[in-house]
């Protein structure tokens, strides 16, 4: 029997004024047969491209993906940040990151920066409805200085991996420094981080399968992101030769003979890795009630955007249209694809509607559970993808001048329902169209948070890593 969750909460969306959509949700008690809360688990890659799963037509191996995109929902039109930590920031917040600062740049090492208490985390709401074990695994990327920025300190209960971003997949090093961490020690685990991650992630589902309190686990690998590094045995998937040299200058360890045959190794382990994961929850008879998200935190720099243009950095398709699967056998139906607009704001709103949990926070993103039930066949939208940029289910504008890698020569307007590679222009078709976007995202683009991210390189000339990347500041 599937579930019919209907939703039962109220937001406002405005495109005219600088108003978050503010959603409150009456309790609807249990939301399963069983009268237990479905378990969440979020799993998101790094820099996996539109191009590079296999059931959008890639040579590399991922059949665990493709297994899973046969009976899940397809979300064919999940959107995200087109860079790593603003995508972090929105999934967890359900709020555009240039309100925190976090616009269009990570957050580096030499940083004395991140996302400040005020704003609320979605482990902190599930909390409140009796998710005892709120874990992540992985990559942080929201702040690494203070404790105050910290993961234990943001509502969840175990963190296993790293704070930063980059780090080398052998020696889990960043800057010279390990960084890994179990909780608020070092780890000296050894292994392959997308080894370590997978591993991790399979004992915490062993660990909190079988109580009464549902879990969320939020598994969030460094791969494919660069340094691109990988095991001898999957680049030999891929026609590794040891007889013949590694590509690049300096330590070549774990580089194959190329980086394209490094790269499809690397995202080939990690889809392993996904496989385990869902091998486990299965195990422990958890699938079936869990709500299982796969997406990648922005396109790829090293892999293909398949059909789409563009790359990771840019609004265009291929920055921001990511790979993206959502399961839950016990209360959707799968083995289907859905076009609506979504993306990584309306996360943690889907998932307190599905909860049906009263909250204060304050969203950008919206619930897209009527969508998801077929409630709804569609929900007319502006989804804001940062720096001039706005898509809709219909159409998608982007403003010249406001991202430089763009190489615009003027603005653009895309019938993108029918044009999704992005090759027609229609601006000076549609004026009012445009001149409707264009105020759209005026509002966003003006946004000023309290403490803007310098750029990157700011403050990186004689930075010294801390030992260990121990947080002790608060």
């Amino acid at each position: 029997m599937k579930l019919n969750v209907h939703s039962e909460g109220t937001w406002k969306f405005s495109t005219s004024a600088l108003i978050l959509s503010t959603v409150t949700f009456g309790c609807s008690g249990d939301v399963t047969e069983t009268g237990k809360r479905p378990n969440i688990v979020i799993v998101l890659a790094d820099d996996l491209g539109w191009g590079d799963v296999g059931y959008h037509g890639s040579h590399i191996q991922t059949p665990n993906l493709d297994r899973l995109a046969e009976t899940a929902v397809r979300l064919n039109r999940f959107y995200v940040a087109p860079v790593s930590t603003p995508t972090r920031a929105g999934l967890l917040t359900g709020r555009y990151p240039n309100r925190m600062g976090v616009r269009h740049v990570v957050i580096p090492p030499w940083r004395d920066y991140g996302i400040e208490p005020d704003e609320i985390f979605l482990p902190q709401e599930l909390e409140k409805v009796g998710y005892k074990h709120r874990a992540i695994i992985g990559k942080w990327h929201l702040g690494h200085s203070r404790k105050k920025y910290y993961p234990l300190n943001r509502g969840f209960t175990h963190f296993y991996g790293h704070l930063n971003g980059a780090i080398d997949f052998f020696s889990l090093e960043r800057e010279g420094e390990l960084d890994w961490h179990d909780d608020w020690e070092s780890s000296y685990d050894k292994g392959y981080s997308t080894d370590l991650i997978t591993e991790h992630a399979v004992r915490c589902i062993k660990d909190y399968s079988g109580e009464k309190d549902p879990f969320f686990i939020y598994v969030a690998y460094n791969a494919p992101h660069t340094p691109l590094q990988a095991k001898d045995e999957d680049l030999e998937l891929y026609g590794f030769d040891p007889s013949e040299p590694r590509f690049g200058q300096g330590d070549k360890t774990g580089r194959g003979n190329n980086k394209e045959q490094t790269f499809a190794a690397m995202v080939t382990c990690m889809d392993r890795g996904i496989g385990q994961i869902i091998r486990t929850l299965k195990d422990m008879d958890e699938f079936e009630n869990t709500i299982f998200l796969f997406f990648s935190d922005n396109g790829t720099d090293n892999g293909s955007s398949g059909e789409l243009r563009g790359r990771k950095f840019l609004e265009f398709e291929g920055g921001v249209r990511v790979p993206a699967l959502l399961s839950w056998p016990a209360g959707l139906q799968g083995e289907r694809t859905i076009d609506q607009v979504t993306g990584y704001v309306d996360v943690m709103p889907t998932l307190l509607d599905v909860l049906g949990l009263q909250s204060t926070a304050e969203f950008d993103g919206m619930s897209m559970l009527p969508v998801l039930t077929g409630e709804k066949a569609v929900i007319e939208r502006n989804l804001y993808l940062g720096l001039g940029a706005v898509v809709s289910n219909e159409w998608k504008f982007i403003e010249k001048g406001h991202n430089p890698a763009m190489e615009m020569k003027s603005d653009m307007l895309f019938k993108i329902d029918a044009d999704p590679s992005e090759q027609n222009n229609l601006m000076d078709t549609y004026k009012e169209k445009a001149e409707e976007f264009r105020s759209f995202v005026k509002t966003y683009d003006t946004i000023q948070p309290p403490r803007p991210l310098p750029d990157y390189g700011m403050g990186r000339d004689g930075f010294v890593a801390p030992e260990e990347w121990k947080v002790t500041g608060n």
